[in-house]
């Protein structure tokens, strides 16, 4: 009997319901807010590595370990075309 799953009763139904109606969208804008915050927090630290020195080098190597992971998929970003549909999603 141990092995039984449970199974989603009406009440589980209703909070997906509510979720979706009232959680979803705003979860989805946190994490697009993080993101861009994020986008712009390496440009500031290690704007450097595409031309653009915005803080000195001192500042950017103290940071440097924890934006290592980030980079590569940042870089990518940064340098890719943009187009009017990206602007619309």
């Amino acid at each position: 009997m141990a092995d039984e799953e449970k199974k989603p009763g009406f009440m589980d139904g209703v909070k997906s319901v509510l979720y979706g109606m009232a959680g979803h969208d705003m979860a989805r804008y946190a994490l697009k807010t993080r993101g861009s915050m994020e986008h712009l927090f390496i440009l500031i630290t290690m704007g450097d590595l595409l031309g653009i020195p915005i803080l000195p080098p001192y500042y950017s190597l103290r940071l440097l370990p924890y934006v290592v992971p980030q980079i590569s998929t940042w870089k990518r970003r940064m340098l890719r075309e943009k187009d009017l549909t990206d602007a619309l999603a």
